[in-house]
């Protein structure tokens, strides 16, 4: 006999209460809770909510019926970054539920009607997108298309305007070149030109790096200047290395700020002329050859925007989007790293790199 002095024991919730608050019948909550026979999505999702808020003590099922399939739409790439993008896509996919379908796809950098197709035209039903592209007219349209239709877009490493997109995993760009331009700008105490290198103008990220370097060093360091229009170099080491050239041969040029790769063809044309470790160069990302020039001396400064870090804030929010992750993703831009001499890793950041 219980003591009527102990406090009562609270009762599990029953079948017939979680029906009653899920405005469903018993019958229709044994076949959510113990996955037996076809209930609708939206019928399971009222059953699944209702047994949380009344705490039943058990494992609750996955609120999902079936594969869910999120594609991954990524740029035809093979610089080191989007080799670890790639590494990383391939770790996380090990770790998903079995439910769970990413379809990676690679797209070209600049071909908008292959990118568009992939974008309006997935071979499933699609319930989450994740992308990473150039931002133009017709991929802003493809993509204001699928979001009307209710489909939850990430963007991941740049972002892509006014599209109404559900989350940018990325890292903030122009706080990115802000922070170059202050490298630059402390570390080049002698008055001369800063060499800007961009990538990609289609990209949005290299645009505002370049943007927000050069804002840094207009306001805060009077003694550089800067050419009023920016090299394009497509990551490519050879035109990289003819405007380096080119620009030592026109100014006194003391810092270099590279939005993207190419680095080989900066690191050779200093060595040519004789200016290695002798002007500020600060680049992007931590790679096994950038941590060889750091040691070197002939770069000073890597900002590395954590590849890991992006796909995991893109999963999260796109797995919490449909449903599947029940806590909030963490919001607001992934936090870029600054590595320098002082703090290089020694294990390869890619095991078999192949930086060009």
């Amino acid at each position: 006999m219980q003591n009527p002095t102990s406090p009562r024991r609270k009762r599990a919730p029953r079948f017939l209460e979680i029906a009653e608050a899920a405005g469903v019948s018993p019958a229709t909550v044994d076949r959510v809770l113990n996955e037996r026979g076809s209930v609708s999505a939206a019928m399971r999702a009222r059953v699944l909510a209702a047994a949380r808020e009344l705490g039943v003590p058990r494992v609750l099922p996955n609120p999902r019926h079936g594969l869910l399939h999120i594609d991954v739409l990524i740029p035809r790439n093979d610089t080191p970054l989007f080799q670890r993008i790639n590494l990383a896509l391939q770790r996380s996919m090990q770790m998903l539920d079995r439910r769970i379908v990413l379809h990676r796809q690679i797209v070209p950098e600049a071909d908008d009607e292959v990118i568009t197709h992939a974008i309006l035209r997935p071979d499933h039903k699609r319930a989450g997108l994740i992308v990473t592209t150039h931002d133009t007219p017709a991929v802003r349209d493809a993509l204001r298309a699928v979001i009307a239709q209710g489909v939850p877009a990430v963007t991941m490493v740049t972002d892509i305007a006014d599209i109404g997109r559900l989350h940018y995993a990325g890292i903030d760009n122009a706080s990115a070149g802000r922070t170059a331009g202050y490298f630059v700008g402390r570390l080049a105490t002698q008055p001369g030109r800063v060499l800007l290198l961009c990538s990609r103008k289609d990209y949005r990220a290299h645009v505002d790096r370049i943007s927000g370097c050069r804002a840094t060093l207009v306001e805060s360091f009077p003694h550089l200047v800067c050419a009023d229009e920016e090299m394009e170099t497509l990551d490519d080491p050879d035109r990289c290395h003819r405007a380096v050239l080119n620009a030592l041969k026109r100014s006194n040029v003391v810092g270099i700020y590279n939005s993207g790769y190419g680095s080989e063809g900066i690191e050779a044309a200093l060595r040519k002329v004789g200016a290695a470790g002798k002007m500020v160069w600060v680049g992007h990302e931590m790679l096994d050859r950038h941590r060889q020039y750091i040691e070197q001396g002939t770069m000073d400064i890597a900002i590395d925007q954590d590849p890991d870090g992006q796909v995991i804030s893109a999963l999260q929010h796109a797995l919490n989007a449909c449903g599947v992750v029940d806590a909030p993703a963490p919001p607001g831009p992934v936090e870029f790293r600054i590595f320098c001499s002082a703090n290089l890793r020694r294990s390869p950041y890619l095991v078999d790199h192949l930086a060009r």
